[in-house]
């Protein structure tokens, strides 16, 4: 009975552990593949850093541009999330051969390699469109001054051609671009936290102020919008149940060892 009720107690402090997870696990608004409506996708891309066209995860972003531009769109990223960046390309009808490639930069514009995906691609004489994908790292809560880990704030999308032809150049083109994350959650913890995310400069919004024309503002990614995260992480789920099963295994060994309570000899004539 007396293991019974260890278990019993056990088991409760499991499901007290676990239910801060569970509570943790509902999407983050930067996360949410339908934290926006198609019809308010983005129709344009910026041509610098500074006037990247912000996008959120789970948009289908669109843009209209000439072969030979440089088109930037900018999303934000949480910690222990994976984004997957990827974009097409629609060429006209009639083209020669050209490359195009897709580059993904930190807050910092430190460029992020991919993990996978095929960021650079070729298409031939007349090909369908160009599909590139960039799977990154998964963005952590902290690292080194020295590192390029990726950490939690804005990111860059850069979608261009590095190759083509003199006649093909300045052609009319089409481009999709679309992020989406993956949350790998505390199997990529890391002790320690950024006190801001990486949320520098100025990005181009497509609000319209009342003359008509579009301004610059200050990107609306931050800690007011509730996306960045805090302390917790599942780690301390894993934490806390390493620690029950512990104490489960040291009750056990003692209840196993301690015997019946009777001596080992019997005195004679007992």
């Amino acid at each position: 009975m007396r293991i019974t009720r260890v278990l019993g107690a056990a088991l409760l402090a499991l499901g007290l552990a676990a239910w801060p997870a569970a509570a943790d696990s509902s999407p983050s608004p930067s996360g949410s593949p339908n934290s926006s409506s198609d019809d308010s996708a983005p129709t344009r891309a910026g041509t610098s850093f500074r006037t990247a066209t912000e996008i959120e995860q789970g948009q289908q972003a669109t843009a209209s541009a000439s072969t030979g531009d440089y088109l930037y769109w900018s999303f934000p990223a949480d910690t222990g999330q994976r984004p997957t960046v990827k974009a097409t390309v629609k060429l006209p009808d009639a083209h020669g051969s050209q490359t195009w490639q897709l580059d993904v930069y930190d807050g910092l514009r430190r460029h992020q390699s991919c993990q996978y995906g095929a960021a650079t691609r070729t298409a031939g004489q007349g090909a369908a469109p160009v599909e590139l994908a960039c799977v990154l790292r998964t963005v952590r809560g902290w690292s080194e001054p020295w590192s390029s880990d990726p950490l939690p704030g804005t990111y860059y999308v850069r979608l261009t051609v590095v190759n083509l032809g003199a006649a093909d150049l300045g052609k009319p083109v089409g481009a999709e671009v679309r992020v989406d994350s993956k949350d790998i959650g505390g199997a990529e913890a890391v002790d320690g936290s950024l006190g801001k995310p990486l949320v520098p400069g100025i990005a181009a919004k497509s609000a319209e102020e009342k003359d008509g024309s579009k301004a610059a503002v200050l990107s609306s990614f931050g800690e007011d919008d509730g996306w960045s995260s805090g302390w917790w992480s599942d780690r301390w789920v894993w934490t806390a149940i390493g620690g029950v099963l512990a104490a489960l295994a040291g009750i056990g060994g003692y209840a196993l060892t301690r015997g019946n309570g009777r001596p080992s000899r019997i005195p004679p004539g007992a």
